[in-house]
């Protein structure tokens, strides 16, 4: 039933709402974390003189963003014997992963990078947990908190909050490290994790719906179901979720596309290779080119988030206005093409005007690259694992740039900085290529998805 249409204030309104006004204090606590685990870090790493080499491969650090698919399951289904008792199975997720973050930040607040660098890679990594773990309870929080036409809202709130934390992380710190000490910056952010531990402890446990059920429509899971009726109940159980959460998904992608879809998934991984190498490097480079701390997190943090959010809206406006196909080519020449920017930054010196127009470039870039990119995911994805499977192209999408990066304080260390930002330009040349190439397929895949799709959908309809 179609509801009655809402006037603009009616409308407007929605924005002020609990559920959604929860989404913005939990998007802060989803967005804090991030740099204090990877560019903030490199940067506290590069003043406190540790060698170029080993802060490359803190990069690997956030990789755990990128693998949280493998214990997801277990947050998902797993009640924690205490915290679920008293707060319920999303609410005792969440508070866990926060009370983890801010263990591992106000560890490394106590630590000297440069005496203690085993113990800083440790507690860097069990922060970055934390916020892995936080993450996937937030996303399955949203679900299941907001009605279906409050969703978009929610996921607008969540995403203004997650920016307000990068900024903190980022330029918050730096400001923090400047003025006084790495130490007390560290410390800082540890304390505001207190804003998500508040919504949390505020905020209600949604209510949730069971799904080991829904598993059963599925054409494979039944067909093993069948098989698998002599096996004790927990192998079935277990063999049931197995194949509804992996084998179904992985499946039904290589079933619709075919061949082509080993293309597709190479694609997803080197599209954003070329920005994700070179990111442990880019703080580092400032720092060493004599820019103060204040001046890397305005130029950096503060005015390179709203070139970001403005690449971010130019990305959507082209692809409505040319089409994905040729935006997928320009995003991925605009990011490969940037970084030789920050190779002309390093063979000139601290030129503050330059950093700008480095900034200005690279983070256009990545926010339109990054906007027509997640069109081109969502338009891969099929309807019936949505979760699971953008999921998996996410994760695709970033860990082997993040993967790369690891190594990339040797190649400074070997050859400069210069060298090493012109190679990672050439790293983005085969995803150009490739966006060329797959151009002219997208229309014939939009097409064969969606019949694909419906084909599915029919086929998993309960009868």
């Amino acid at each position: 039933m179609q509801s009655e249409p809402r006037d603009w204030l009616t409308s407007a309104r929605v924005y002020f709402s609990a559920p959604v006004m929860t989404l913005l204090f939990l998007g802060f606590s989803a967005g804090l974390p991030y740099l204090l685990v990877f560019s903030t870090l490199t940067a506290w790493l590069e003043d406190s003189g540790v060698d170029v080499a080993a802060i490359g491969f803190f990069s690997w650090v956030g990789m755990l963003y990128s693998v949280k698919l493998f214990w997801a399951p277990i947050v998902d289904r797993v009640r924690l014997p205490l915290l679920g008792r008293l707060l319920g199975q999303r609410r005792s997720w969440m508070l866990l992963g926060q009370l983890l973050i801010a263990a591992g930040l106000f560890a490394l607040s106590g630590l000297d990078p440069a005496g203690h660098l085993p113990a800083v890679a440790m507690f860097a990594l069990l922060t970055a947990f934390g916020a892995a773990t936080q993450d996937i309870v937030i996303d399955a929080y949203r679900i299941e908190t907001g009605e279906p036409d409050i969703q978009a809202a929610m996921a607008s709130t969540y995403i203004i909050g997650y920016r307000i934390g990068i900024v903190m992380a980022g330029a918050g710190a730096l400001y923090i490290a400047d003025a006084a000490s790495w130490s007390l910056a560290y410390l800082s952010m540890a304390a505001l994790v207190g804003v998500g531990m508040l919504t949390v402890l505020i905020r209600p446990e949604p209510p949730r719906r069971q799904s080991v059920n829904r598993v059963l429509y599925s054409a494979r899971v039944r067909q093993f179901l069948t098989k698998s009726r002599q096996r004790p109940h927990w192998q079935r159980r277990s063999g049931a979720w197995l194949m509804a959460a992996v084998v179904c998904p992985i499946g039904d992608f290589f079933q619709r596309y075919g061949k082509l879809a080993l293309a597709l998934l190479l694609f997803i991984g080197i599209y954003r290779i070329s920005d994700i190498a070179m990111a442990a490097m880019a703080n580092p480079l400032y720092l060493s080119l004599g820019f103060t701390k204040s001046d890397i997190a305005s130029v950096t943090k503060v005015f390179g988030v709203l070139m970001t959010i403005g690449g971010g809206l130019l990305g959507g406006l082209l692809v409505v206005r040319y089409g994905l196909g040729k935006m997928l080519v320009v995003g991925a020449l605009g990011v490969a093409l940037t970084n030789l920017l920050f190779a002309l930054l390093a063979l000139s010196g601290d030129e503050l005007w330059l950093l700008i127009v480095a900034i200005t470039g690279d983070n256009l870039a990545n926010g339109l690259a990054s906007t027509v990119f997640i069109a081109f995911l969502s338009s891969l994805t099929s309807r019936a694992y949505t979760a699971t499977q953008y999921a998996l192209f996410s994760s695709l999408m970033t860990l082997p740039g993040k993967f790369i990066g690891g190594f990339s304080g040797i190649v400074v260390a070997d050859f400069g900085y210069a060298s090493f930002f012109v190679v990672s330009a050439l790293l983005g040349v085969p995803a150009v290529a490739l966006a060329l190439w797959l151009r002219r397929r997208l229309a014939a895949l939009d097409t064969d998805a969606i019949a694909s799709e419906k084909n599915e959908l029919e086929g998993r309809s309960p009868g």
